[in-house]
């Protein structure tokens, strides 16, 4: 893949499948993958659907924006709102890599990665929030014991099972680990960095200062499956 299509400025690479009733972008090589995970989970009487799959570089720029400018609320680690007056630019970033990815660097760039819930269970009148709680102990966590099951069988694991203190904990967010792992492979360091630098991304500056730690921090570290 090119440093474009790793970093979701270029999404040639990637192909649209109907998944439900919406059109996502999809790696080839993850496609039947996916629909067999999809039907197996079926017979298993869970309804997967994809509350989130392929996120370019603008949208992923947006939502790190809103957050850098405040439009948007950075949560701690406990999910309580942080004061941003009260922060430097480095501890904005730092904090904002815990529950949203930089830009460039989002494994959802790469059309491999998918937020999934069980349509089945989600309550009546209930939108669905993508917070651990509905999957440990809430509406989706029969589903997400489904999955930790099965996921594996079908080339498939979680990256953010455990919080390793880099990005959070995400139940809902599975991989597809062969694809997936050729791709972080590619991007490398500076690759990213030459994105990020041709880009008006909010608080660059301080995001190029502390490149090294979010590479290993928040980008390489990563439950492997293993």
């Amino acid at each position: 893949m090119t440093p474009e299509q790793l970093c979701g400025q270029d999404a040639t690479h990637l192909t649209e499948v109907l998944f439900g009733q919406k059109l996502f972008l999809i790696h080839p090589q993850v496609e039947q993958d996916l629909l067999a995970l999809r039907d197996a989970a079926a017979q298993a009487g869970f309804n997967l659907n994809i509350a989130s799959g392929f996120r370019d570089f603008e949208r992923q720029k947006t939502i790190w924006n809103n957050k850098m400018s405040g439009i948007s609320i950075i949560l701690d680690s406990d999910s309580l709102p942080l004061d941003p007056a009260q922060l430097s630019d480095e501890q904005k970033v730092l904090a904002i890599l815990r529950w949203s990815a930089l830009p460039g660097a989002s494994r959802h760039h790469w059309g491999t990665e998918f937020d999934v819930f069980d349509r089945n269970s989600l309550p009546k009148d209930t939108t669905l929030q993508l917070e651990p709680w509905e999957y440990l102990t809430g509406h989706q966590a029969k589903f997400y014991q489904w999955l930790s099951v099965h996921l594996e069988q079908f080339g498939f694991f979680f990256p953010y099972q455990k919080d390793l203190g880099g990005v959070a904990a995400e139940p809902w967010h599975i991989s597809h680990k062969a694809t997936a792992t050729e791709c972080l492979t590619q991007l490398t360091q500076d690759q990213l960095a030459k994105q990020l630098l041709a880009s008006d991304l909010l608080g660059k500056n301080a995001v190029l200062q502390q490149l090294d730690t979010i590479y290993t921090q928040f980008i390489t570290n990563i439950c492997r499956g293993d």
